[in-house]
């Protein structure tokens, strides 16, 4: 694909190049001269099948991930974390090494110890890295999802945006199963403190291990608030809030 530039940006298609928008910008394509119907079919395209397989396979495994974290990454994920998602879960495939072509799957990989070390890290927005925010170590405890940060000093400790008053700190303990598609979430409880010089221990405790524990997944998050006439408001909509994946079991 190329990138268009000019004044002037097109959409739809000239002369079998397609130009349309995306969140990258506009780009332009050549148009496929090759039918759906050739394509599942032709023994010419089985690469291509084998492909589509596996990248939807991908894809899924990233969308039940997604969906698990969804009620803390609602307000705390970039625009592409889709894709970036797809992308892990395509790495964890590939680590299958049991199943033939087009059909390598990510509940066969994750088993592999660097699939946990390549799902270790992910930052569900990509605009605000934990690692960019929170400078203060923190520990989890594997078996009750516990994440404890001793002496927290906000004002030491963070990096707070320009007009943050407050941050809030959760966790959160996921359980998938890409073999089943199934997932459950447990959130802990919400610290909220002032952006101070006041050293807090934060304890976040989630509420209980997940009845689903294939594959464990562990998470922290970093909100940020603006408090007006004693009331706090989220700041831009999230787009400083950070989430991400602190470990996995």
């Amino acid at each position: 694909m190329a990138r268009q530039s000019g004044l002037i940006k097109l959409k739809g298609t000239l002369d079998n190049v397609n130009f349309y928008k995306t969140k990258d910008g506009n780009l332009a394509r050549m148009k496929t001269s090759v039918d759906a119907k050739r394509i599942a079919n032709d023994p010419a395209f089985e690469r291509t099948r084998e492909n589509g397989r596996e990248f939807g396979s991908s894809a899924g495994s990233g969308k039940l991930v997604r969906d698990a974290a969804r009620p803390m990454a609602f307000n705390a994920a970039d625009g592409r974390v889709a894709a970036r998602m797809t992308k892990v879960m395509t790495d964890i495939k590939n680590l299958d090494a049991t199943s033939p072509r087009g059909s390598r799957k990510v509940a066969i990989g994750i088993s592999n110890p660097a699939a946990l070390a390549a799902l270790k890290g992910f930052d569900f927005n990509k605009t605000a890295l934990l690692g960019a925010i929170l400078y203060k170590p923190y520990t989890v405890d594997t078996g009750t999802g516990e994440i404890v940060i001793a002496n927290l000093v906000p004002q030491l400790d963070i990096a707070w945006p320009q007009g943050a008053t407050h941050i809030q700190l959760s966790a959160g303990y996921a359980g998938v199963d890409f073999s089943t598609s199934e997932k459950e979430l447990q959130v802990s409880n919400e610290v909220n403190l002032p952006i101070d010089t006041t050293a807090t221990t934060v304890t976040l405790t989630p509420a209980g291990a997940p009845a689903v524990a294939t594959t464990k997944l562990f998470l922290l998050k970093i909100e940020f608030f603006q408090e007006v006439n004693g009331n706090q408001y989220t700041l831009k909509n999230g787009a400083y809030n950070a989430l991400k994946v602190v470990e996995v079991a």
